[in-house]
């Protein structure tokens, strides 16, 4: 049974550290169990073309709360030991570290299991490797790509369908520290 965090953010610009929306799904025993969605106000101009990708503009987050704001809520997720689980997770933790440290946060330290380099390993031969082909060939719903609840519900699908699959045992091999 695996029980794990799938994390996912979208950013304002180019910039890692322009959060512009998180999602987190709680997944205990291999069921989600809960999810966490918000818009969190980068501080920072917004690229078109990361509009164009999310949809999210400044107007969206005018009102937001900042990721300092956000992170005393999600924090207990994030702690040596808890696994993290994300689709290209060096973008997410990265987003994470540098959107903390912007606020002169720590960076927090947890395990990260990367369905990206899991699907790489586990399911040879795709011309891709973007969440929406994964999902597509496990079956996984994936209703609104770059939506960031969408994007950790996908997310969180490949990881439990793969345990499905070959067991969670297998998956362990990937997971890794920050």
């Amino acid at each position: 049974m695996m029980n794990f965090v799938a994390m996912d953010f979208e950013t304002a610009n180019q910039h890692p550290a322009s959060a512009c929306s998180l999602a987190l799904v709680l997944v205990r025993e291999s069921k989600i169990i809960d999810r966490f969605y918000t818009v969190i106000n980068p501080q920072m101009a917004f690229d078109v073309q990361q509009v164009k990708v999310h949809d999210i503009t400044a107007e969206d987050v005018a009102g937001a709360p900042t990721m300092a704001e956000v992170w005393p809520k999600i924090q207990p997720l994030f702690q040596p030991g808890m696994l993290v689980a994300a689709h290209n997770a060096r973008f997410d933790c990265n987003v994470m570290k540098q959107s903390l440290a912007r606020y002169g946060i720590a960076e927090p330290h947890y395990l990260v299991l990367d369905s990206l380099k899991v699907s790489r390993e586990l399911e040879p031969g795709l011309d891709n490797y973007q969440l929406n082909t994964v999902s597509d060939l496990l079956g996984v719903e994936l209703w609104h790509h770059h939506n960031a609840l969408s994007d950790s519900e996908a997310c969180a699908g490949i990881l439990l369908k793969e345990e499905e699959k070959r067991g969670s045992e297998l998956l362990k091999k990937f997971v890794y520290q920050v």
